[in-house]
C-alpha cells in the first residue's frame, strides 16, 4: 500500500536553467582573457621617454581592475539560472476550503506625481482577483495623506460594485480599467453576452474618470460630498502633506484583517493576472518546501515600453536572467512591490528546522480589538525598516539573514504592471535614487558580505553586493569615456598595437562579451535597436546617475545631508508622451546630470575630429597609426552612442531639445578641456 508521501504531488517545481555548462565554459574563456589584459597593463607601463601617458595608463588599469571585480561578482547572477512553476490546480484540490486570508497593501505618496485615478485603478485590479472575496483585504497608504486621494477611493467604491461582477463573470484581464478599456475597444468576440455590459460598465467608469479628474484639478472634494462623509474632517487640522497626523479610515469592513500572506505593491502596479495570488500560495503552501519560504518576488515590468524600449527600462537581463540566476543562490531580493510574504516573517520571525504550518487549522484570522481601538493601535504602527532609498532590500536581505529562503516567480502572463519613466532626465534620478540607496545599505551593517557572513551562502552574497555596488561603477567608466578620447589628441596610445598579440585578449573580451549581450537581449524578446539603446543608457547613467549618487552618499556619510525618498513623476503632457510614443529621448530641462552628459559627448566629439585631423594632416607611420586605431574605435563608439545628445543640442527646435544655457555651458567646458589636453 503506498505512503502518503509516495503520493505527494508538489505544489510548484524548480527547473534548472539549459546551456549552463556553455556559459561556464564561456565565462572562463572571459577570465583567461581578462588576466591577460592585467599582465599587458602591468608588463607595458610607460617608461623613459613614454613617460607622459604613465598616469593615464595607470588610471585605466584602476578602472579596469574596477571593471573584473564586477565581472567577478557578476558571475554569481548567472552561474546558477533557475525557473519556478507552479500546479494551481493541485492547489485548489487540496486547500480550496482552507486557503488563507490575504491582505494587500498599496502604496502611494502624491497625488501630484502619482495621480488618483491611477492609484483607484491599481486598487480595483487587486480586488478582481480570482480568490474568494471573504478572504481578500485591500489597504491603500497613503504617505502623502491626499483628501484628492481619499475622495477618489471613495468614488472607486461605489464603482467596485458593478467592475467587480463584470471582471468575475467574464474572467477580465487585465481587471484595471484603464488599462482594459485601452486594450479593448469593443467587448470579446469570442462573449457575445458581454456587449450590453461591457458599454454600461465603460461609461460608468468614464464618468467616474471625469469626476475624479475635475476634483484633481479644482484640488478639493465637492461639498456635498465632504459633509456626507465625516472622514473629510480630519484634512481640517493638516498643516501640510509631509506634515500631519495619521488618518486611518475603514470602509465596507468594521474589522481589520490578519491574514498570514501579505502583498505589497506600489500604487502604479496594477494587477494583470488574476492567478498571482494562488501562484504565490503554491509556494507558501507546499507540504516539503513551502514551509522555508519567506517572499516570493515578481519582476517589475511596464506597459508602456516603447517598440524598441527607448530608455532601457524594460529591464530585460534584470528580470529574465540575473533575478532567475539569484534565485539560484537560495534567496532573492525584494524589490519593494509585486512582492507576496509570510506575515510572520515580517514581523521577525527566526526560521528553525522545527518551523512548519498547519494551513488547515488557521484559516483567516481576523483582529480581535474593536474599530476604535484598532485605529488608536494602527496610528501607533511603524511598517518596515526606513532611514535608506532601498529599505525594500534591507528587509529582504534580513529576512534572508533570518534563514528563509525567498523565490523568483516570472510567469509568461506578467503578474504585475507598472508605469516607466518617459523622459530621460526621470529616468537618471530614478537610478540616481536606486544606486545611491544600494551604496548606502553597502556601507551600513546590513551589507551582505557583513550581514550575511555565515548566514546566507557566498553566491547570494555575491549576488546582492554586486547590485549594492551600483554606483562605484560610475566613476571607471567616466575615465573610459574620457581620457582615451582626450589622449587621442596629443597621440599618447593607451592600447596595445593592431599587429600586436595583445591585441587578441582586448579584442576578445569586447566581441564576446558584445554578443553575448546582443543574444541575450533577442533571446528575451529585444531588437537590435533595444540593444543598442539599451546600450547608450547604460553608459548614460554610469557617468551621470552613479556619480552623483557617490557625491550624496559621500555627503550623506559627512552629515552634511539626510536621506531624501524622490518620487519618479507619473504624469507627462501630451507633447512630452507624442515624442516618447515616436522615441524620441527627451531632455528639455537643465539638469545638473546633463552637464556632464553633454560635455562628455561634445568632447568625445572634439576628439574624433582632432584624432582624424591627426591621421589626415601629420600622416603617423603604420606603427603610430596601429597604436592609436583601438582608441579611435573607442571615441567612435561614445560618439555614435551620443548620437540624441547632439541632435538635441544642434538640431532639434522642440521643447524636449537641450536648452541654450546648458548647451553654451557645455561646448566651453568642453573646449577648455580639449586646449588643455592639445596645449
Amino acid at each position: 500500500m503506498a505512503s502518503a508521501k509516495d503520493e505527494y504531488l508538489p505544489l510548484f517545481e524548480t527547473k534548472e536553467a539549459k546551456g549552463r555548462v556553455a556559459y561556464r565554459l564561456l565565462a572562463a574563456s572571459m577570465l583567461l582573457a581578462i588576466c591577460m589584459v592585467v599582465v599587458f597593463r602591468v608588463k607595458h607601463v610607460p617608461t623613459g621617454e613614454e613617460t607622459q601617458g604613465r598616469w593615464a595608463w595607470i588610471g585605466l588599469f584602476l578602472a579596469e581592475l574596477w571593471f573584473f571585480l564586477s565581472w567577478i561578482l557578476h558571475q554569481a547572477v548567472r552561474w546558477n539560472l533557475v525557473y519556478r512553476y507552479t500546479f494551481k490546480d493541485r492547489l485548489s484540490h487540496r486547500y480550496e476550503k482552507e486557503l488563507p486570508g490575504v491582505d494587500i497593501f498599496i502604496c502611494t505618496a502624491d497625488p501630484k506625481v502619482e495621480p488618483p485615478i491611477m492609484v483607484i485603478n491599481t486598487v480595483l485590479s487587486m480586488m478582481a482577483y480570482d480568490y474568494p472575496p471573504e478572504k481578500l483585504s485591500v489597504y491603500l497608504s497613503d504617505d502623502g495623506g491626499s483628501q484628492l486621494t481619499f475622495y477618489a477611493m471613495l468614488e472607486a467604491s461605489r464603482f467596485s460594485e458593478y467592475w467587480l461582477p463584470f471582471c468575475k463573470k467574464f474572467k477580465v484581464e487585465p481587471p484595471s480599467p484603464a488599462a482594459y478599456f485601452s486594450r479593448h475597444d469593443s467587448h470579446d468576440p469570442l462573449q457575445p453576452q458581454m456587449a450590453n455590459h461591457y458599454n454600461s460598465i465603460k461609461k460608468l467608469y468614464k464618468e467616474m474618470e471625469n469626476r475624479i479628474k475635475i476634483v484633481t484639478e479644482v484640488g478639493r472634494a465637492p461639498e456635498e460630498i465632504r459633509r456626507e462623509h465625516k472622514g473629510f474632517l480630519e484634512w481640517d487640522t493638516v498643516s501640510s502633506p509631509r506634515d500631519h497626523q495619521t488618518i486611518l479610515q475603514i470602509r465596507v469592513s468594521s474589522k481589520i484583517s490578519n491574514g498570514p500572506v501579505i502583498l505589497t505593491v506600489d500604487c502604479d502596479m496594477y494587477s494583470n493576472n488574476l492567478d498571482s495570488v494562488r501562484d504565490a500560495l503554491c509556494f507558501f503552501m507546499d507540504e516539503e518546501k513551502g514551509h522555508e519560504i519567506a517572499f516570493v518576488q515578481h519582476p517589475q515590468s511596464f506597459d508602456n515600453i516603447t517598440k524598441n524600449d527607448l530608455y532601457g527600462s524594460s529591464f530585460r537581463s534584470i528580470s529574465e536572467v540575473e533575478l532567475h540566476g539569484v534565485d539560484g543562490n537560495g534567496g532573492i531580493l525584494y524589490l519593494g512591490t509585486g512582492c507576496f510574504h509570510r506575515r510572520d516573517t515580517l514581523c521577525g520571525r527566526k526560521h528553525t528546522k522545527e518551523y512548519k504550518r498547519d494551513w488547515k487549522t488557521e484559516g483567516h484570522r481576523i483582529a480581535g480589538e474593536s474599530l476604535n481601538e484598532l485605529s488608536e493601535t494602527i496610528k501607533d504602527f511603524m511598517g518596515m525598516m526606513y532611514g535608506c532609498p532601498v529599505e525594500d532590500v534591507i528587509t529582504g536581505l534580513t529576512i534572508n539573514c533570518r534563514g528563509w529562503k525567498s523565490v523568483y516567480f516570472n510567469p509568461a502572463r506578467k503578474a504585475f504592471l507598472g508605469v516607466a519613466p518617459i523622459t530621460l532626465d526621470q529616468v537618471l534620478v530614478q537610478h540616481k535614487r536606486w544606486s545611491e540607496g544600494h551604496l548606502q545599505l553597502f556601507l551600513s551593517r546590513y551589507c551582505a558580505f557583513w550581514q550575511g557572513h555565515g548566514r546566507i551562502n557566498t553566491g547570494l552574497q555575491m549576488a546582492a553586493s554586486y547590485y549594492n555596488l551600483w554606483a562605484t561603477y560610475g566613476p571607471p567608466t567616466l575615465y573610459y569615456a574620457v581620457i582615451p578620447s582626450v589622449c587621442l589628441l596629443k597621440g599618447i596610445p593607451l592600447f596595445p598595437k593592431m599587429s600586436s598579440p595583445w591585441l587578441l585578449p582586448f579584442a576578445y573580451l569586447i566581441i564576446t562579451h558584445s554578443s553575448y549581450s546582443l543574444g541575450e537581449v533577442l533571446w528575451c524578446g529585444g531588437s537590435l535597436q533595444s540593444w543598442w539603446n539599451d546600450k547608450r543608457i547604460w553608459i548614460f547613467r554610469r557617468t551621470t546617475s552613479y556619480i552623483f549618487a557617490i557625491v550624496d552618499t559621500m555627503l550623506k556619510v559627512l552629515g552634511f545631508t539626510k536621506s531624501a525618498f524622490v518620487i519618479t513623476s507619473k504624469v507627462a503632457d501630451n507633447d512630452v508622451m507624442q515624442r516618447y510614443k515616436e522615441e524620441i529621448m527627451e531632455f528639455g530641462t537643465d539638469s545638473p546630470m546633463f552637464s556632464i552628459l553633454t560635455t562628455v559627448a561634445l568632447l568625445n566629439l572634439f576628439s574624433l575630429v582632432g584624432g582624424m585631423k591627426r591621421l589626415v594632416f601629420i600622416r603617423p607611420s603604420i606603427d603610430e597609426f596601429e597604436a592609436w586605431i583601438l582608441q579611435i574605435l573607442l571615441c567612435a563608439f561614445v560618439v555614435a552612442i551620443n548620437l540624441p545628445v547632439y541632435q538635441g543640442l544642434f538640431f532639434r527646435k522642440d521643447s524636449g531639445n537641450i536648452p541654450f544655457s546648458l548647451m553654451s555651458r557645455s561646448i566651453v567646458l568642453a573646449l577648455i578641456a580639449t586646449m588643455l589636453c592639445m596645449y
